[in-house]
């Protein structure tokens, strides 16, 4: 069957005729057409689609897009403003945190979530908030510290 989608999007409202087993994950790569949010697992085990619904990091591969309807839902394409990045993609570039790409965005948007949440977070918390994203490249000792330098320039004002 098909229904109709009606959500904000990165800030902006958007209605769209979907499926009603269409993933979340595709809907916003197939029909939206924003590409940021990655397949990886397949199965909710690698974090590579996460994104926020209601600033909550979710595993879009697991959601079903009618789940969202009149929920605010941010993609990593959401971050930054009029090129200026945000706190946590400035994190993530200045500190190295990226190496292939391919798990950044999730990442990006699982840390995000957690300074919203949480502005100043212990290396516990974004240890724990962290915790269902996989990197294949890297040791994590990077990343953990693109998000601490993310939330030292959250204090200081600029938006997660």
């Amino acid at each position: 069957m098909t229904r109709i989608l009606e959500l904000t999007l990165n800030g902006r409202t958007r209605i769209d005729a979907i499926a009603d087993n269409l993933l979340l994950l595709d809907y916003l790569r197939e029909v939206v057409g924003l590409t940021g949010t990655k397949t990886g697992c397949d199965g909710g085990e690698c974090g590579a689609c996460t994104v926020l619904i209601d600033d909550t990091p979710t595993l879009s591969c697991l959601t079903l897009a009618a789940t969202v309807a009149g929920k605010r839902v941010d993609t990593v394409e959401s971050l930054g403003n009029g090129g200026t990045l945000s706190a946590v993609q400035r994190g993530f570039h200045e500190k190295l945190g990226a190496q292939c790409g391919y798990c950044t965005p999730g990442f990006i948007m699982a840390s995000a979530g957690l300074l919203r949440r949480n502005p100043h977070p212990t290396e516990d918390d974004i240890r724990e908030a962290l915790g269902s994203n996989i990197c294949r490249c890297t040791g994590y000792v990077k990343i953990i510290e693109a998000v601490q330098y993310a939330a030292s320039l959250n204090a200081s004002g600029l938006a997660p």
